[in-house]
């Protein structure tokens, strides 16, 4: 059975969903982060040294890596779904968009949220960050012109692993003039699976 070792608030949202659109079978462990400090518990320690989540274990596999188990999970349990066939174009395009989530497109919101909590102390590097949020919602947004999803008219993991950075722009009110991400996130959420999961994993105050 999988078990998906869940954090409130994070990123392993979308894997709950994921795997609500395979129809896979699996459990819940619920973990809250400290009220105070928003800092995940001690005891995710105990799953993986890094004490992050998601955390998907799989018999006696884990993985730590949101974009890791995305791909996993759809190689194992997707028949041939949510992803394109490997060896194509198509593939190697899926296979950016992945990396690009967590590699690329989440540093400049990560810093915006750190430095927003230490006021006029962040302010030389606000202009630098503000441009590099907008190069990559930019480029979000360029993508999706023409087409509901990442990879053109199928909805694919792409999408899912993306979600986040659609949710933490939109949280920081930079979608107002990106009406391509604006309606992709608001696609994503209206989907059976995306509800589901919420119920499921409770309260997801980015969704």
């Amino acid at each position: 059975m999988i078990v998906v070792h869940h954090l409130n608030n994070s990123r392993s949202q979308r894997i709950l969903w994921l795997l609500e659109e395979l129809g896979t079978p699996y459990e819940i462990k619920f973990y809250q982060r400290d009220a105070t400090t928003n800092l995940a518990p001690p005891e995710l320690k105990g799953v993986h040294p890094l004490g992050k989540s998601p955390v998907v274990s799989d018999g006696e596999l884990r993985i730590a890596e949101s974009g890791a188990a995305v791909d996993y999970l759809i190689r194992k349990y997707g028949g041939g779904r949510f992803m394109p066939a490997p060896g194509t174009t198509e593939h190697e395009r899926y296979l950016e968009w992945l990396h690009y989530a967590e590699g690329s497109a989440m540093l400049p919101l990560m810093l915006n949220l750190y430095t927003l909590r230490l006021g006029e102390a962040a302010a030389p590097l606000k202009g630098r960050i503000d441009s590099e949020i907008d190069n990559h919602l930019g480029y979000v947004e360029a993508s999706l012109n023409g087409h509901p999803f990442l990879l053109g008219s199928e909805f694919t993991g792409a999408d899912v692993q993306m979600s986040f950075v659609g949710e933490v722009g939109r949280a920081f009110g930079r979608l107002a003039a990106m009406p391509n991400l604006t309606a992709w996130v608001e696609r994503l959420h209206a989907r059976p699976a995306f509800k589901t999961a919420l119920e499921k994993g409770g309260a997801h105050n980015l969704a």
